[in-house]
């Protein structure tokens, strides 16, 4: 189950509402909060440029269905050293990953499963973002904060009824959109994160195809 914790500033004044995840019911205020979100740095593009481009790419996906399907471009772990692992990507894009002195790693960077947090939250914030702009809803502030709960029984192979992957994962969101209505804001941040893909992946059993070569 992914618990989200929405926190809406309106008026100065901070309300955490919890919200359960799979039915989408708010299960009321639960504390408040008057830490400042961090405002936005000015972006190079607008929201209204977001708004117009995002309209764009659905009217040529509509018009040419056949391209909306394709191959993601791949990422390609290599083996450095130990347990320090680089990732390169298309275009130059390259991450590095390491695991704690704990398990044999050198903490030099941080873990795969950290990097996934990271790409999760990315994600959410980014298609809140997005939908934010298509509803000239303008954010002065946004912050989305991905953890989980895990038990090590299961990477270490301990205990084979414990799952390697997070018991459960927990979404934090802190907005600050100045007067504007909370049901504006509610479904702005639930259609973020209904459309976001790395969300999508979390609670969809995804078929996962392995190829081996010996070579």
């Amino acid at each position: 189950m992914i618990l989200i914790d929405t926190t809406v500033l309106a008026d100065a004044v901070g309300q955490l509402i919890a919200v359960d995840a799979e039915s989408g019911v708010g299960a009321g205020m639960l504390a408040r909060d008057r830490r400042p979100v961090r405002s936005m740095r000015r972006l190079d593009m607008a929201s209204s440029d977001i708004a117009a481009a995002i309209r764009g790419a659905r009217t040529y996906l509509t018009a040419n269905p056949a391209e909306a399907t394709y191959r993601d471009g791949a990422a390609t772990a290599i083996v450095e050293d130990g347990l320090r692992i680089r990732v390169d990507g298309p275009d130059g894009a390259m991450i590095t990953t390491d695991m704690v002195k704990g398990i044999g790693g050198g903490g030099s960077a941080p873990s795969p499963a950290w990097l996934f947090r990271a790409g999760y939250a990315a994600c959410v914030a980014t298609l809140i973002t997005m939908r934010a702009a298509e509803s000239g809803l303008e954010l002065s502030g946004l912050e989305v904060a991905v953890d989980s709960e895990s038990n090590d029984f299961g990477i270490l192979g301990i205990d084979p009824s414990v799952p390697a992957g997070p018991l459960s994962m927990r979404i934090a969101i802190r907005v600050a959109a100045g007067s504007a209505p909370n049901p504006l804001l509610r479904e702005v941040i639930d259609w973020g994160i209904a459309h976001c893909p790395v969300d999508d992946a979390v609670r969809r059993a995804v078929p996962v195809e392995v190829t081996l070569d010996l070579g």
